[in-house]
């Protein structure tokens, strides 16, 4: 393995994380805003207890993306600047507001109604403002004017490929982001809200598959390149699907744990993690070389060696540093008893 492919690989293993958390977070601010009226059922209530302590966490993933993108590939960092600084300043500014928001939501109690809807609404329209990345690196929303790539708003967004990604990102976000409050109630004993999420994992899983059908369709017309190469590696698509039926399996056979009790959304979760990380690996191995098609290829716009090196080096410790926090976090998030019965005395 080069150090380029080595180089591009971590920075897609950030954006993998970044793209799971960012979801689950996003998810349940949305769910939050919408089950908020609900008198007869704690959905909100569970979903801003997983919310509360995981947006600060998610967002540092963020920052070491871009920083990683800036370290590893500073060619391509002036190219992707000016393409991207439209889309990214709308990112960079939603989720300033919905930061600040999220804050106020829990210190000003009188306006916590119109704050979760701010931070609800902006949680589902920042996936897909944030994949809309893709589309744009196909290069066919991309014009050069004496030299310069600027981008073209109006073929981006009258591109049937560039919709297909952001129902999506919005669809999945929606799913992967039910299956894990679903599985937060059923920890939590909050069998009301539980189903709710359920149901609401069986309504969105099927949409989010048929989204990613409409990707490849939408792909195979305007970006060939890309669709050949994908389905190139077709028994990995394969593997990816049947990775989604097990998840579908998790949402409607009863579980082995609960008698009585219909759904492992648990099984779920991990299924459709993997079947998210089958078909990243498909899309990013068939895009290589090209960061940026056709213009930027990652060997254009990688780092001097000795700067990858050392940079590589940081990110390591880092790492192995961050991960047994990152893991510790988890497991105390997910099995301290008293911070999730705190869930069902919200309700009292």
């Amino acid at each position: 393995m080069t150090d380029a492919l080595l180089a591009i690989t971590v920075l897609w293993g950030f954006v993998f994380i970044y793209a799971v958390m960012a979801t689950m977070d996003f998810g349940a601010g949305f769910w939050s805003m919408v089950y908020i009226n609900r008198d007869k059922t704690t959905a909100t209530n569970v979903a801003n207890r997983y919310l509360s302590p995981t947006w600060e966490v998610t967002n540092t993933f963020i920052v070491a993306l871009v920083v990683a993108l800036y370290s590893l590939f500073p060619k391509a960092t002036y190219t992707l600047g000016t393409i991207l600084i439209i889309p990214g300043s709308a990112i960079l500014l939603l989720l300033a507001l919905r930061s600040a928001f999220l804050v106020f939501s829990n210190i000003a109690t009188e306006y916590r109604k119109p704050l979760t809807y701010i931070s609800g609404i902006t949680g589902i329209i920042i996936p897909g403002i944030l994949i809309s990345v893709l589309p744009i690196t196909h290069g066919q929303a991309i014009d050069h004017v004496d030299g310069v790539a600027n981008l073209d708003l109006a073929s981006l967004f009258t591109s049937p490929n560039t919709y297909a990604f952001i129902g999506f990102a919005i669809s999945s976000t929606l799913f992967l982001s039910s299956l894990l409050l679903a599985d937060y109630s059923k920890v939590s004993r909050e069998m009301h809200a539980y189903k709710v999420y359920l149901k609401d994992g069986q309504i969105f899983g099927p949409l989010s598959l048929a989204m990613a059908f409409l990707i490849m369709l939408t792909l195979r017309n305007e970006a060939p390149w890309l669709y050949d190469r994908m389905i190139a590696d077709l028994p990995l698509l394969w593997l990816s699907i049947g990775f989604f039926l097990i998840a579908g399996l998790g949402l409607f056979l009863p579980s082995f744990a609960d008698k009585g009790v219909r759904g492992m959304p648990r099984l779920a979760v991990v299924a459709t993690i993997l079947q998210y990380l089958v078909a990243s690996y498909v899309y990013g191995k068939a895009h290589l070389p090209y960061i940026i098609y056709p213009e930027i290829t990652i060997q254009e716009a990688f780092t001097d060696p000795n700067s990858f090196r050392a940079v590589f080096t940081t990110y390591i410790v880092g790492f192995l540093i961050l991960f047994p926090g990152f893991f510790y976090f988890w497991r105390l998030f997910m099995n301290d008893k008293q911070y999730l019965r705190q869930v069902g005395e919200e309700k009292e």
